[in-house]
C-alpha cells in the first residue's frame, strides 16, 4: 500500500483536508465546516446499507422466504452492497490508473466481489459496511480533535471599525483591505497588522512580543493584530490582510500540524509499503498453490479463505490508529494551552531531560509589582506614597504605572513645575516642596547621601527626597507566576534531570529568582547571542536532549539551535512562534510538564495500538488460511481492530491532565 498517496483511505491528513475521502460527506459547505459529527448526509449511505442487509438476513434465514432466490437475492445484496462500495471501487479504479495497485481501496474492493462471486453476498456486503462505518468514526475522532485545536486557537478578533462611507463601521475584519483606516477603542485588540495614523499610542504587546512594558509607539510606526489598546482611541492604516497577520499565522502552523511525522508513523508507513504487495501475492498462492498438493481441491473453498486472507491482512487499524493517535495526542495538548507543530515534536519533548528557560515572561508575569515601601523621617506611608504618585502621575514609564497601582481611587496632589532628568527621573513642587523622584544618579546630581542598604537591594528601586533630605524608597519587582515553583517540582516528577535559567536581566535579580525556585543552574546579564552559546556548549553533551523555553524576539536564536523550541507568553512573539516547535497558548510553565506527560502517554497508547493490530492480525491470518476463519473473523481483524484502536486514542482527548 502506498500511504504516502494522498488519495489512501488511511491517511489522517486526507481526512482533515480533503473532500476524497471515500465515505466523508462530500457535501462542501458542511465540509467546511469540518465536524463529522453534525454532518449527518455522512452516514446516511452506511445507514441505508445497515438496513438493507439486515432486512436480507431476516427475509433469508428467519422468514425462509421462498422468493428470495436467484436474481431477486443478488440484486437485493448488491443494492445494500452499492451505496457504501461505490466509492471505494471508485477510489481504487483512480489509484489503478494511477499505477497503484496495492492499495486499501484495491484489497477491499477484490475481497468484497470476490466473496459476492463466490455467493458469499452478505459477508460481502458487511465487509464494506463495517470499513465504512469505520471510516465515518475515524474522521469524526480525528474532526472532533481538530474542532479542539481550532476553538483553542481562533482567538482573533472578530470585528474591525473600518472608515467607509465617511463614517466608521463595524465589519468582519477579514472583509477589510490593505491602506483601510481602522479605529481601535481602549482596551479592544488591533484587529489586523497595521501604520499608527494618530499621533501616538501605548498599546500592550506582551501577548506578541512577551515584552512586559507597554509599548509607546508614534505616528508612523507599525501595530500588530493582536495588540491591546491601553490609552485613547487611536486609527491605524492596514499594512496586511486579516490571513496575513501575526495571529492568522498561528492557525496556519497547527493546521499543519501533522506535516512533520513522527519516527514511528514513518516506520510503519515504510513498513505497510513492503507488507501489502507480500500480503496479495500469499493470498494468490493460498488460492492457487493447494491445487498441486490436496487430492479434493476446490476452487471456491481456496479462493473464499484467500479472500478471508486479503480482508484480514488490510493493515487499517495500524495506518488509522498511529497517525489518530498522535493526533489525539495533539488535540488533548490543545485543549490544555499547548500547541504542537507535528506529531515529531510531541514524541521529542517526551524524551527530553534538559529544560533551559528565560525568566521574564516564563516564570515571571513580566509585570512590575511594588514589593516594598521603606519610609525615612517621614510619619506616614500613605502621605508617602501620596508625594511619590503625585509626581510618577506624570510619567509614562511602566515603573511609574506600577506605583500608580498603589491607590488608584485616591486623588492626585497637584504639582508644578516639574521637571524630566533624562535617565535620571523627575523633580517637581508639591505644596511649595521640592520632590525629586529617580535612580541614585538623581540623588546624586542633588547631593543627597543614601542609606547603605540600598546598594544590596537587586530589584529595580525608586528613591525619593524631600527639600534635599532623603526620604524614602520603593522597590518594584516582576512577581513570579502562580505556578512556577509548582512547575520545577511538576518537571522534576516527569524525570527532568537539570533545570537551566538564562536570562538578559541582571544576574543579581536572576540568581535570586532561581534560588526560589530550586533552579539548579542561572546566568544574567545576557544577550540572544550569548544564550545562543551556552546552549550550544551544553549540546555538546549528547546524552542531553534539550528543550529551550522563551519568550520574545530575542529567544528565537536559542529556540532554533535546541532539540525541541518552546515559545512562551500567551502567543508569543511572532518569530518565536515562526520558530518554535511547540508553543504554550496560556502563560503556565506547568504546562511543560503536562506537554511532557501528553507526549509519553501518547507515545504508550500508540504502541498498545501496534501490539494489539499485530498480534490479531497474525493470529486471525494464520486461522483464515488454515480455514478455520470465517469472513466474519476477518471484519473483525480487519475493521473490529481498527475501531478498538480508534477508541484507544480517542481515550486521549478525555483523559484529564
Amino acid at each position: 500500500m502506498d500511504l504516502e498517496n494522498s488519495e489512501d483511505c488511511c491517511s489522517i491528513e486526507e481526512k482533515i483536508n480533503s473532500n476524497d475521502s471515500p465515505h466523508a460527506n462530500h457535501d462542501e459547505e458542511e465540509h467546511s465546516h469540518d465536524n463529522a459529527n453534525n454532518s449527518w448526509k455522512g452516514y446516511y449511505p452506511a445507514f441505508f446499507s445497515l438496513v438493507i442487509l439486515l432486512s436480507g438476513l431476516i427475509i433469508e434465514h428467519l422468514l425462509k422466504a421462498p422468493f428470495f432466490e436467484g436474481w431477486i437475492k443478488i440484486v437485493w445484496y448488491v443494492a445494500a452492497y452499492l451505496p457504501v462500495g461505490l466509492p471505494v471501487l471508485k477510489h481504487a479504479f483512480i489509484s489503478l490508473k494511477k499505477g497503484e495497485v496495492f492499495t486499501e481501496f484495491f484489497l477491499m474492493s477484490i475481497a468484497t466481489i470476490g466473496a459476492m462471486a463466490i455467493g458469499e453476498y452478505p459477508e460481502g456486503v458487511a465487509v464494506m459496511l463495517f470499513y465504512a462505518i469505520g471510516e465515518l468514526f475515524q474522521s469524526a475522532a480525528v474532526s472532533r480533535a481538530k474542532n479542539n485545536i481550532k476553538a483553542l486557537l481562533d482567538v482573533r478578533p472578530k470585528t474591525a471599525n473600518v472608515f467607509r462611507d465617511g463614517k466608521y463601521q463595524e465589519v468582519n475584519p477579514e472583509t477589510v483591505e490593505i491602506d483601510e483606516v481602522i479605529q481601535i477603542k481602549v482596551g479592544e485588540k488591533v484587529p489586523l497588522d497595521s501604520i499608527l495614523i494618530s499621533e501616538k499610542a501605548s498599546v500592550n504587546t506582551s501577548a506578541l512580543t512577551g515584552e512586559s512594558k507597554p509599548q509607546s509607539l508614534i505616528k508612523g510606526e507599525n501595530i500588530l493584530a493582536g495588540s491591546i489598546n491601553l490609552e485613547g482611541v487611536i486609527e491605524a492604516k492596514v499594512t496586511k490582510l486579516y490571513n496575513n497577520s501575526s495571529i492568522s499565522r498561528i492557525l496556519e502552523l497547527v493546521q499543519n500540524a501533522t506535516s512533520r511525522k513522527s519516527k514511528t508513523e514513518l516506520l510503519i508507513r515504510k513498513l505497510a509499503k513492503i507488507y501489502t504487495p507480500i500480503v496479495v501475492y500469499l493470498a494468490i498462492g493460498i488460492c492457487f498453490i493447494p491445487y498441486f498438493f490436496v487430492d479434493a481441491y476446490v476452487f471456491s473453498e481456496w479462493l473464499y479463505r484467500a479472500l478471508i486472507f486479503l480482508v484480514i491482512s488490510c493493515p487499517c487499524a495500524l495506518v488509522i490508529s498511529i497517525p489518530l493517535g498522535y493526533f489525539g495526542g495533539l488535540g488533548a495538548a490543545s485543549k490544555n494551552g499547548i500547541l504542537f507543530k507535528g506529531a515529531t515534536f510531541l514524541d521529542q519533548l517526551s524524551k527530553i531531560n534538559t529544560l533551559v528557560m528565560d525568566k521574564t515572561g516564563t516564570v515571571t508575569k513580566g509585570v512590575f509589582k511594588i514589593k516594598e515601601i521603606k519610609i525615612f523621617n517621614f510619619t506616614s506611608e500613605v502621605d508617602f506614597m501620596k508625594q511619590l504618585m503625585a509626581i510618577e502621575s506624570k510619567s509614562t514609564h511602566p515603573i511609574a504605572k506600577a506605583i500608580m497601582e498603589y491607590d488608584k481611587d485616591s486623588p492626585l496632589l497637584e504639582v508644578i513645575n516639574i521637571n524630566e532628568i533624562a535617565g535620571k527621573g523627575l523633580t517637581g513642587t508639591i505644596q511649595g516642596k521640592v520632590i525629586a523622584v529617580g535612580n541614585g544618579k538623581l540623588m546624586e546630581q542633588f547631593n543627597i547621601s543614601t542609606p547603605s542598604e540600598i546598594n544590596d537591594i537587586v530589584e529595580s528601586i525608586v528613591l525619593v527626597s524631600i527639600d534635599g533630605e532623603f526620604a524614602g524608597y520603593v522597590t518594584i519587582a516582576d512577581e513570579l507566576k502562580d505556578d512556577a515553583k509548582q512547575s520545577i517540582n511538576l518537571l522534576r516528577s516527569e524525570g527532568i534531570t537539570e533545570i537551566i535559567m538564562l536570562s538578559g536581566d541582571k544576574d543579581s535579580i536572576t540568581q535570586q529568582v532561581a534560588k526560589e525556585l530550586n533552579i539548579d543552574y542561572a546566568k544574567g546579564g545576557l544577550l540572544p547571542e550569548d544564550k545562543l552559546n551556552e546552549v550550544e556548549e551544553l549540546k555538546k553533551d549528547k546524552s542531553k536532549i534539550i528543550a529551550f523555553v522563551g519568550d520574545g524576539i530575542n529567544d528565537a536564536p536559542v529556540i532554533a539551535a535546541s532539540d525541541v523550541g518552546i515559545a512562551m507568553g500567551g502567543l508569543g512573539s511572532d518569530v518565536a512562534i515562526e520558530t518554535a516547535d511547540v508553543i504554550i497558548q496560556t502563560d503556565q510553565p506547568s504546562k511543560i510538564a503536562t506537554g511532557i506527560n501528553i507526549g509519553r502517554t501518547t507515545q504508550k497508547i500508540i504502541w498498545q495500538n501496534i501490539i494489539l493490530a499485530f498480534g490479531i492480525k497474525v493470529i486471525v491470518l494464520i486461522l483464515g488460511a488454515g480455514g478455520l476463519a470465517t469472513m466474519w473473523e476477518a471484519v473483525f481483524a480487519d475493521v473490529g481492530v481498527a475501531l478498538l484502536a480508534i477508541l484507544n486514542a480517542i481515550r486521549l482527548q478525555r483523559m484529564k491532565w
